[in-house]
């Protein structure tokens, strides 16, 4: 698709903490603008080239994953719908992936802090080194977009919700347009957690975290009642990984969070056997590239969930 010009660039020092339909919009743009934003990392900057796994002990939870705007979008009422299309995202080179205790899907098999920085190519074109056990191609995009909830207070930037948020869906990357149902005037949309690389699922609770500009456009479509987000996408949505095929490893059984779990433990015991990668490298190697499917979910009490490791990162 051809790329924008953007007419605004709203800067990463312009963010907030939290959605809340209180905080004043740093910016007024009518429907059809191109915006450019600077986006912090999930961590506020606090993880440097020089941080050791000590610093993810360190992380202050209330400062994590700031999201630059908000932004008023005139015209935006309760039932529109906000569209927002990614033209195109510029890296910046550095990142991390990391074990935090307590979060995650393995959690209480990963108590320890682990911590991977990534220093990469900032066109994305090459992949990224993760240590000597695999090299994963990028894919940027934004982990978190989302519009102010009607309901009023600060809330949590972490869980998803309808108005979008932390959706952490790998396929939001350029080309996508993401649907959004506005909830108070103005749509008051604001992005950040921006990611390099992401397996369906994130695991193990962190991406390729890394801070970069994206440039968007935002359109409106008026009163369409939209009751969860939806997304477009502009082609297929797995060919950076698909070269080399998979090995896919699966969880059976009447739970579905269980079976997940199973799955993903498969993968990272299959890791340490055959590419003799320590627990924690697998387990963070499946967060960046892996992804989770629901293989079945009608054939009671069972469900399959199936884990997708692509062997092309082993190459």
């Amino acid at each position: 698709m051809g790329h924008f010009s953007p007419i605004k660039t709203i800067h990463s020092h312009c963010h907030h903490l939290g959605w809340d339909n209180r905080i004043d919009p740093v910016v007024r743009v009518e429907p059809g603008s191109t915006i450019e934003l600077q986006c912090l990392d999930a961590s506020n900057g606090h993880f440097r080239p020089d941080s050791t796994a000590g610093a993810v002990d360190t992380l202050p939870p209330d400062k994590t994953n700031p999201v630059t705007g908000p932004i008023y979008v005139a015209g935006a009422e309760p039932g529109d719908i906000l569209a927002i299309t990614l033209d195109s995202f510029r890296p910046s080179g550095f990142g991390w992936t990391a074990i935090i205790p307590g979060f995650g899907l393995l959690a209480d098999q990963f108590p320890a802090a682990a911590l991977h920085l990534w220093t990469y190519d900032q066109h994305a074109r090459h992949p990224a080194a993760f240590g000597s056990f695999a090299r994963i191609p990028l894919r940027p995009f934004a982990g978190t977009l989302g519009v102010a909830p009607v309901e009023p207070g600060t809330h949590s930037v972490i869980p998803p919700r309808r108005i979008g948020g932390n959706l952490d869906t790998r396929d939001l990357c350029a080309g996508s347009t993401l649907y959004l149902p506005v909830e108070v005037t103005g749509a008051l949309f604001s992005m950040g957690d921006t990611h390099a690389a992401q397996g369906d699922g994130e695991v193990c609770g962190t991406a390729i975290e890394s801070a970069m500009d994206a440039t968007l456009k935002l359109d409106l479509i008026k009163q369409t009642p939209l009751a969860m987000p939806r997304f477009s996408t502009p082609g297929p949505v797995t060919r950076h990984l698909d070269a080399s095929g998979y090995e896919v490893f699966t969880g059976v059984g009447s739970d579905l969070l269980q079976a997940a779990r199973d799955a993903v433990s498969g993968a990272i015991d299959w890791m340490c056997r055959e590419q003799q990668m320590p627990a924690e490298q697998a387990y963070m190697l499946c967060s960046v590239c892996a992804d989770l499917r629901i293989s079945e979910i009608v054939d009671m009490p069972n469900v399959v969930v199936s884990f997708y490791l692509p062997r092309v990162v082993f190459e």
